[in-house]
């Protein structure tokens, strides 16, 4: 899978990784190069004492140098925009693709997991490049071309050179195996940690009301443990890789000079070549470290790329028509026809049988107890959700048969957890229309309740907001949410549970204002109070994911049991308070 990766994504950096490989070989023939001069400075210039020789052969190693300098220097930074370009690339891929998710894809990775695949995961695919555009290239060619040039200097002393790097590739071999496995382990931990640091950051307040620090600290030690065993596990079988490559290393160095001691006495060698042997050794044990270090990094940056292709590689269950049909001119209703939808993995559908039909220019209203279906009813609209059995139609085109783009640019949902990015008010308005004016925005905040607040704010539509809009109350935020979807001005609104937490003066005084000002759209509002409903063109009532009854507040309460039953329970809690 990694190869795949690469092969598919590093074809845009084709000139730098070529221009890479260039300069490498030239880098790595200088470097290559310079025991040989070594070798005849000594024997040509220091044995004899010819001080000519030594400042000849001086200035072309200082050459020969200086042009391994500039040559590494540029394939470094060619590799280092190749790797970050693919970097770049990769986070976008995935990006994109998560934001294709719907519910499903989502529950079936989770959040932290794809937090994680799109910046650690990436970051190690990216780090292998990195480490390959300056070690994966020059280590074979150094390896190759020190082993020609030593036969060049002694053949009886060759076999060393090869017994060396047979047992340093078979000792990496084996450890790197071991590892694979391991590393996996360790992604999955850090997903499991993610997770854990998620909810106690998302769930900061609820830890403190519950006085339960010392039980989240518990979670986070457990998981923080299990990450470090995992760590330290991989970490061990790290620490044995430079051991074993120094050894091999000093034991090689030991004997070559053992048997070459031998071989200058007996005046077969000279001291000058012994020393190139000598250092055409070391280059080529050096070649096999760097290959050892870049073959340590493979198996992480397999298993992240494993993780990224099995994220980018879905495909999402709710995706746009092959044929779409475009969004129906003066589209007036939205009408639900038998629809019924079950959750993947339920034993009983949320909804089943639901037909009911929203006008333009009239509220219509669902209602019902918790669990009724009212939320998942909504979701079907936007296609957040597909219906798993009848049909979604806005004017007479089923919904699955639009553009996913189109649809959805026609509806302002205010969802039932509104949530507001971290920015400033004029920004978080600005998502329903980027070309909105400030005239525009402020009209939407005074249909929404909320030009008062804002303008009491330090800085106005400039004020910052946090990440979730936790420096407003939950009513602040609901209003912001109602009027970013005012902003749009859409054809549809959807509103989830959006007035819960609004004082009944308030929702009436946003509910007054919100008939003038979608007057020709379609108004669907999910609830649970029926002050928020009463005043409804038309109330749906679901009881366990079926319509239950459907009219207005006068006849439900005559004609619908369930309606009935849920007004004299609030009426009761009206009293009792």
């Amino acid at each position: 899978m990694l190869i795949q990766l690469l092969r598919r994504r590093l074809r845009p950096q084709s000139a730098p990784l070529a221009g890479v490989v260039a300069l490498q070989v030239i880098a790595t023939a200088a470097v290559l190069y310079l025991p040989r001069l070594n070798a005849d400075l000594i024997d040509l210039g220091v044995v004899p004492g010819d001080t000519g020789a030594i400042l000849r052969t001086g200035s072309v190693m200082l050459a020969v140098t200086a042009i391994q300098i500039v040559c590494s220097a540029a394939a470094v930074r060619l590799g280092a925009l190749a790797a970050m370009s693919l970097g770049r690339d990769l986070r976008a891929e995935v990006f994109r693709r998560v934001g294709t998710f719907g519910g499903v894809e989502l529950g079936r990775f989770g959040r932290a997991t794809l937090i994680t695949r799109t910046t650690q995961d990436v970051a190690q695919v990216q780090g292998l490049v990195l480490t390959g555009c300056t070690v994966l290239v020059a280590a074979p060619i150094m390896c190759v071309g020190g082993t020609v040039m030593a036969l060049r200097e002694d053949v009886g002393l060759s076999p060393l050179v090869l017994l060396a790097a047979v047992v340093i590739a078979a000792a990496v071999g084996l450890i790197i195996r071991r590892m694979v496995p391991r590393f996996r382990q360790v992604q999955s931990r850090v997903d499991k940690l993610t997770s854990v640091l998620r909810d106690q950051l998302g769930g900061v307040r609820v830890v403190r009301a519950f006085a339960q620090e010392d039980r989240e600290e518990e979670r986070f030690a457990e998981a923080n443990e299990a990450l470090t065993g995992a760590t330290l596990g991989t970490a061990r079988l790290q620490a044995l890789m430079l051991p074993v490559i120094v050894l091999v290393f000093n034991v090689s160095t030991i004997v070559v000079l053992w048997f070459g001691a031998g071989q200058v006495g007996a005046g077969r060698l000279q001291i000058g070549e012994l020393s190139a042997f000598l250092q055409y050794l070391v280059q080529i044990l050096m070649a096999v470290m760097m290959a050892s270090s870049m073959a340590m990094a493979v198996p992480r940056a397999a298993v992240s790329a494993e993780r990224i292709a099995a994220a980018v590689g879905v495909r999402p269950a709710i995706s746009g028509p092959d044929r779409p049909v475009r969004w129906p001119a003066g589209a007036g209703h939205v009408e639900l026809r038998d629809v019924g939808f079950t959750y993947p993995g339920a034993e009983e559908p949320a909804l089943r049988g639901v037909s009911f039909t929203a006008a333009a220019g009239r509220t219509t209203a669902v209602v019902g107890g918790t669990g009724a279906g009212k939320s998942t009813l909504l979701a079907l609209l936007p296609r957040l959700l597909d219906a798993t059995g009848g049909s979604v139609l806005v004017g007479s085109v089923d919904v699955r048969d639009m553009p996913l783009g189109e649809l959805r640019g026609h509806i302002g949902l205010v969802p039932q957890r509104p949530y507001l990015f971290s920015g400033t008010v004029a920004g978080n308005l600005r998502y329903g229309d980027p070309a909105a004016t400030d005239d525009d925005l402020w009209r939407c905040l005074e249909v929404a309740q909320a030009r008062e607040f804002v303008a009491s704010l330090p800085g106005g539509l400039d004020a910052l907001v946090e990440q979730g809009g936790v420096n407003f109350s939950g009513g602040q935020r609901q209003r912001l949410a109602i009027a970013r979807a005012l902003v749009r001005r859409p054809a549809i609104y959807l509103f989830d549970d959006s007035f819960s937490a609004l004082d009944t003066r308030t929702e009436a005084a946003l509910r007054d204002a919100l008939h003038e000002f979608a007057a020709d759209a379609v108004v669907l509002v999910v609830a649970q109070r029926i002050a928020t409903v009463a005043g409804a063109d038309r109330i749906v009532v679901l009881d366990n994911g079926a319509v239950a009854g459907d009219g207005r507040h006068e006849e439900l309460i005559e004609t619908c049991p369930t309606y009935a039953e849920i007004v004299r329970s609030q009426a009761s809690a009206a009293v009792v308070r």
